[in-house]
């Protein structure tokens, strides 16, 4: 005698249960292979697929000195922070895609205390210099598109092993020092370095169109010749730098010393620039030829 309830209940389970399963539904995943997910994906690494989401990366790690003949010696820790956030721009050949800008902040820090480095001893010259810390604003990147600038599509070029991705990126830099003569190509006097990142997340996340700003962890190495505070006069020798960080929730998450150097020094660093900054990018060239003056000349020792 219960029968027509038992049926009645089913059904009506039934007819509840359809728009739910439809709504849990999963849309369907970015496909990597395509020139347009392979670009919106670089895009959530970098940032949000959100225009004017601020997102931040913070890393941490060691800066040491390679001089020929010597063994390598450990200069200071450094901390650092890029505050970045992504634009929509279109382009009639190449599509639609993305642009980066970003204000990047690298801190040197005293091994022993912590503390932010004001200065510091050069261990080859026996001088104590200023240290003039990396405020480079802005960071700003060129246009990512699914297509090049002669209309070839490009894809996705990290590797996949399970649920896990990577993508390396190597930027090798060699370009006029502005803090040099005219005569560079004659006498010397070009900047050479090298940016080596690694960038690593879930292929679940980054293909995941709901996930607009997945986790990434980043690992950072950079190669380059003396900072120009540490007046090394042209002697042999690199620097270089070895970290790793991740992207951040929010601006709470970073060091305290990070946050107590934004707070009481650089304000600017708590957002990114405007989506259409169009200034040129600071280096720790640019950022030391207008922090301080030209030094004075040489002069020829008489006879």
């Amino acid at each position: 005698m219960n029968r027509p309830i038992f049926a009645l209940a089913a059904a009506l389970a039934a007819l509840l249960a359809a728009p739910v399963t439809e709504a849990r539904q999963k849309p369907a995943a970015i496909d990597l292979s395509t020139p347009a997910g392979a670009a919106l994906a670089q895009r959530k690494i970098q940032c949000s697929a959100i225009d004017n989401v601020a997102v931040t990366y913070t890393f941490h790690g060691e800066a040491f000195a390679r001089v020929p003949g010597e063994r390598d010696r450990k200069l200071f820790d450094v901390e650092g922070m890029n505050v970045r956030q992504c634009v929509t721009v279109t382009d009639p050949q190449r599509g639609t895609g993305w642009r980066l800008v970003s204000r990047e902040l690298l801190l040197y820090i005293d091994p022993a205390t912590g503390e932010i480095l004001r200065e510091w001893k050069n261990p080859w010259t026996g001088q104590t210099v200023k240290v003039l810390q990396t405020t480079n604003d802005p960071v700003n990147q060129r246009p990512v598109f699914p297509a090049t600038t002669d209309s070839r599509l490009t894809g996705w070029r990290g590797t996949i092993n399970g649920d896990t991705w990577w993508d390396t990126i190597t930027v090798p830099l060699f370009y006029s020092n502005p803090l040099a003569g005219p005569y560079q190509k004659q006498i010397g006097g070009f900047y050479h370095a090298t940016e080596m990142f690694n960038f690593f997340g879930k292929i679940s996340e980054l293909t995941d169109p709901r996930n607009t700003n997945p986790a990434v962890n980043v690992g950072w190495v950079r190669m380059a010749d003396w900072l120009p505070w540490m007046e090394m006069s042209g002697r042999a020798g690199i620097i270089y730098m070895h970290a790793a960080g991740r992207k951040i929730d929010d601006y709470s998450q970073l060091p305290k010393v990070m946050r107590d150097a934004i707070e009481q020094e650089y304000p600017a660093y708590r957002t990114p620039p405007p989506g259409d900054d169009a200034r040129a990018n600071e280096t720790s060239w640019t950022l030391y030829k207008k922090t301080f003056p030209p030094p004075a000349a040489v002069q020829p020792a008489g006879k």
